[in-house]
């Protein structure tokens, strides 16, 4: 079987650098273009050492050129910042390449909200009315006949995830939810930045960008559509002094005369007939050493019968599950391969 050639544009960052290490093992995906400006003209294993005497390791890295991309590639992921990604994104759906697209840039259906949170203008709105929101356990079949797909933020799949059953099957009051996450520190991105720094933030745990934290709409546009109402939701992030991960626990109440069992009946059959998400035995609690390095959402249910509260709890790898890990999972469908192929991972642990 001939395999399908891939371009990564912006492989520099830290998404780029993990779906580089995922691509190595995919057995019907190959990189053949890897771009950016800065790098250009150097092997990839002189950028990452990592790669040294691996297959990928040898590929010369390139300017980032549309043209050069449709040329030598089927399908093309995109790891560049907010608001570089549109127009690269047009460009390459011109010459009617498959895109991934890791940035938020067509992930908001909504163009004022996109103004609104992003503060720039969106210039690129037949690509975004032609964007699936690529969450595979809600948008498989949207997916696999789609050519552009909005890979979803690290923050949105944990919470979308832990919160989807809930709401769909109306189990929990729309009002009132309150999203209490923890980030692993390269979900800043890999930039020189104060609060980036080691000495920022070994050793201690802060939160940041309460009230205001960009991830905040998507999460209530996809909540929204599962309950069928607007749904606003109280998202408060905090970053952990670790390299990856996120763990969210989410506040809800259910509605009156909805009993534990049922709630926790629907998320084990929901999410039965999906490999990536576990629902957790009762009494078992997540952790982001048993999802690090994987596609894995780990999920559990809790019933605080003093305060009559669920309490649901998901932990991700932010890089992988929650940005490329999903990425080739989203390319995988939409190249008619299973969703799994090429991401069976077993936990980096300890």
């Amino acid at each position: 079987m001939k395999k399908i050639a891939v371009g990564l544009v912006g492989v520099t960052g830290y998404t780029g650098m993990e779906l580089t290490r995922l691509m190595e093992n995919h057995p019907h995906m190959e990189l053949t273009r890897v771009t950016s400006r800065s790098e250009a003209g150097k092997p990839l294993r002189a950028v990452y050492p990592f790669l040294q005497g691996l297959k990928s390791g040898d590929i010369v890295i390139t300017e980032p050129d549309p043209a050069d991309l449709a040329a030598n590639c089927d399908l093309v992921f995109l790891a560049v910042p907010h608001g570089a990604a549109m127009e690269t994104a047009a460009a390459l759906r011109a010459k009617d390449l498959k895109v991934v697209d890791l940035s938020a840039d067509f992930r908001l259906h909504d163009v004022a909200t996109f103004r609104e949170w992003y503060k720039s203008e969106h210039t690129q709105t037949d690509c975004l009315a032609e964007a699936v929101y690529g969450l595979p356990e809600l948008h498989a079949d949207a997916v696999k006949g789609a050519k552009l797909i909005a890979n979803p933020g690290c923050y949105p799949t944990a919470s979308i995830l832990a919160l989807a059953p809930a709401l769909r099957h109306g189990f929990i009051e729309t009002g009132g939810i309150v999203i209490d996450a923890k980030s692993g520190t390269s979900g800043a991105g890999r930039k020189a930045a104060v609060g980036s720094l080691y000495c920022e933030v070994a050793d201690t745990f802060k939160p940041y960008n309460l009230t205001k934290h960009r991830h905040t709409p998507e999460i209530e546009q996809e909540l929204s559509l599962l309950a069928g109402v607007d749904i606003t939701v109280s998202f408060n992030p905090h970053l952990l002094p670790v390299n990856r991960g996120i763990l969210a626990t989410i506040y809800t109440q259910p509605k009156e005369g909805v009993s534990f069992d049922a709630i926790r009946a629907a998320y084990e059959a929901d999410y039965a007939p999906h490999t990536f998400v576990r629902v957790l035995p009762q009494g078992s609690l997540p952790e982001l050493r048993s999802v690090r390095g994987t596609m894995f959402c780990d999920i559990a249910l809790m019933h605080d019968p003093r305060t009559g509260r669920l309490i649901i709890v998901s932990a991700i790898d932010n890089l992988c599950r929650g940005a490329s890990g999903q990425a080739i999972a989203n390319a995988n469908l939409m190249c008619g391969l299973p969703l799994e192929t090429g991401l069976w991972c077993a936990p980096m642990v300890p």
